[in-house]
């Protein structure tokens, strides 16, 4: 119940202020707060969601899938260059500029948990504990936590003028994010599977449990596969991917999840290993490393910036849209997800707009949260990790 009544007060917030305030960013800064007041730091534990949470992952990841076209998917190439060019130009910007600000022995560790999350603050954090750096163990745990109220309002922010701006591209008829002129086809995608060969399940047959056992059917089969290679691939990455694969050969109904009336209570248990961290922040930890923090944050936003600038130019995006991707290493997936969703919902009026805003900004968004957290940042880790 207290889980449910955060949400709902940060879902508030965000429709309020037009997706402004990120309610993944208004229920944080909850969480945190009310650990420090009292709440039980055992509360996820205790409301015995965390294990279906972790269960629940591949399962909306497989779902993603179905939200996107691949014909989409192919056209994300400059995406991944932004999103990769974002997290290298963070990275130099702390060890060129921070080190001699903050300290090479925070700076230089600061770019794990900065450029992606939980893989690359391990990698770090062993480096750290192997040489007694207690003191950094500590400042890469709240760089971790707090990472999302830096990165969340700027995807907000920059999301919801470049939301404003398509949704007046769709009412005027011009031109799309990057230039290719507007087609009147059906957004529904029900019609544009690329390899289908699969027949569509029959209408009666399409329930909730069917639609969601299709759903956790090729989630498993991702997981095993991501197993059977050895952890080449994440599984979770593997479950997107399955996802895109077995909505285009028609397998998958699009929206699989939406259409089964889950989506919802999915996205509720998914944001638990998220705000689970939020216990560790006491307030004698943040007040003693918060300049440090906040230095490193700025820093690396600062090399975020001159690099989605530049390449907005260079790709003919809007600097708001190049932004967005860029900081999606702050904070990853669910919460590219989430805060596409609640920016489509906020600027969009009609559902057709919803739907245009939505569809123009989630597979960019998407993307970029896989490329910097599940692989470059890790790259990035394990380059630094030896300059520690």
């Amino acid at each position: 119940m207290i889980i449910a009544i955060v949400y709902a007060i940060g879902d508030f917030v965000s429709q309020k202020t037009k997706a402004i305030f990120s309610m993944l960013f208004v229920s944080g800064i909850i969480f945190m707060i009310g650990f420090w007041l009292g709440i039980p730091k055992t509360l996820f534990e205790d409301a015995v969601i965390v294990k279906l949470a972790l269960a629940l992952i591949p399962i909306l990841m497989v779902h993603m899938g179905t939200l996107m076209r691949l014909k989409d998917l192919q056209e994300e190439w400059k995406t991944v260059v932004i999103a990769f060019s974002a997290i290298v130009f963070a990275g130099v910007a702390l060890f060129v500029i921070g080190s001699p600000i903050v300290g090479r022995e925070y700076a230089i560790p600061a770019a794990g948990p900065i450029s992606g999350g939980v893989v690359a603050t391990l990698i770090m954090s062993e480096a750290a504990k192997s040489k007694g750096l207690e003191t950094v163990l500590v400042f890469l745990t709240l760089l971790l936590v707090l990472q999302n109220f830096v990165g969340l309002p700027i995807a907000s922010i920059c999301l919801s003028r470049e939301g404003h701006r398509l949704r007046d591209i769709y009412r005027s008829g011009g031109v799309s994010i990057d230039g290719a002129p507007l087609k009147s086809e059906d957004n529904s995608m029900e019609n544009n599977r690329k390899w289908k060969f699969i027949p569509a399940t029959p209408k009666e047959l399409q329930t909730p449990f069917i639609l969601i056992m299709k759903t956790m059917l090729v989630g498993w089969l991702a997981v095993m596969v991501a197993q059977l290679l050895g952890g080449v691939i994440d599984k979770f990455v593997m479950a997107l991917i399955f996802g895109i694969i077995f909505y285009e050969i028609g397998f998958l109904e699009p929206k699989i999840l939406t259409k089964a009336n889950s989506e919802g209570f999915t996205l509720f248990a998914l944001l638990v290993p998220i705000f689970m961290n939020l216990s560790k922040a006491t307030p004698s930890m943040v007040i003693s490393l918060i300049v440090p923090i906040a230095l490193s944050f700025a820093i690396a936003v600062v090399g975020i910036i001159i690099s989605s600038v530049i390449l907005s130019k260079v790709f003919g995006y809007s600097w708001e849209m190049s932004l967005a991707i860029g900081v999606c290493c702050l904070f990853g997936f669910p919460g590219t997800f989430i805060v596409s969703q609640e920016v489509a919902n906020a600027v969009g009026e009609t559902p057709e707009e919803k739907e245009f805003v939505l569809t123009k900004i989630l597979p960019k968004m998407l993307v970029s949260g896989f490329t910097t957290v599940t692989i470059a940042s890790v790259f990035l880790a394990g380059f630094l990790v030896k300059l520690i």
